[in-house]
């Protein structure tokens, strides 16, 4: 509002009814876009030790040749270069086919993910033997290319578009589930359950749940659900 120059709430919304491409602009500015790898690191050795090798395991047994994950709402980047670094090495996971697609409505934010440069603070929760992957810069550390090629970037709004196609496991952490209107999040809740293979799994933030019920899927953990088998 001192931006541009009002006096208060009443002139803001005022602005609004009649300056449409404002709303845009007010959207961006109410995003939480907090992120670093390895983010809440009891979830990542979850991944890596029973959800990611049990996924491996239905999709052979599917006959498929390589496992599909979605990050939603991907920020910088952080949550899907983790997911590749954690195949690179973590136990037993370094041969196995993957596709990592991370979606984002934030133009901004998804040119900061694919020039992946961050500050030491991003790093800060990194296994020491994951260190190899960042060569670094001045201040920064940039991710080196081996492991920048293996995420898909896309620009969409998960309130408004999905990706093609079924996933493997679906991440989406602290962004649906936190700061969406109850209505809105079992929308999504069913959408994204929709896009799940069967035994698929979809994994919130820790401190996250579904708001309701929703039939497709079975709560495993806290933050994590299962899609039924069909």
């Amino acid at each position: 509002m001192v931006e541009l120059g009002l006096g208060g709430l009443a002139d803001y919304r005022a602005l609004l009814e009649t300056h449409h491409e404002e709303w845009t602009r007010l959207d961006g500015l109410c995003r939480i876009s907090i992120s670093r790898f390895y983010r809440d690191q009891g979830v990542w050795r979850t991944l890596e030790r029973e959800i990611l090798p049990d996924l491996i395991e239905r999709a052979r047994a599917r006959g498929e040749t390589h496992l599909r994950i979605w990050s939603a709402g991907c920020a910088s980047g952080e949550e899907p270069y983790t997911l590749a670094l954690l195949f690179a090495f973590g136990a037993g996971l370094s041969g196995c086919p993957r596709e990592i697609l991370a979606t984002d409505a934030d133009p901004h934010l998804l040119e900061r993910a694919r020039r992946a440069c961050y500050p030491e603070t991003s790093l800060r929760d990194v296994p020491d033997s994951w260190h190899i992957a960042f060569d670094p810069s001045g201040e920064e550390y940039f991710l080196r290319a081996d492991y920048l090629r293996q995420v898909r970037f896309l620009r969409q709004d998960v309130r408004h578009a999905f990706p093609e196609g079924r996933f493997d496991l679906i991440l989406c952490r602290n962004l649906v589930f936190t700061y969406f209107e109850t209505e809105l999040q079992a929308a999504i809740a069913r959408r994204l359950a929709e896009r799940l293979e069967a035994g698929g799994m979809l994994l919130l933030g820790i401190h996250e749940s579904l708001p309701e019920s929703i039939p497709m899927l079975v709560q495993e953990r806290s933050w994590l659900y299962r899609k039924r088998e069909e």
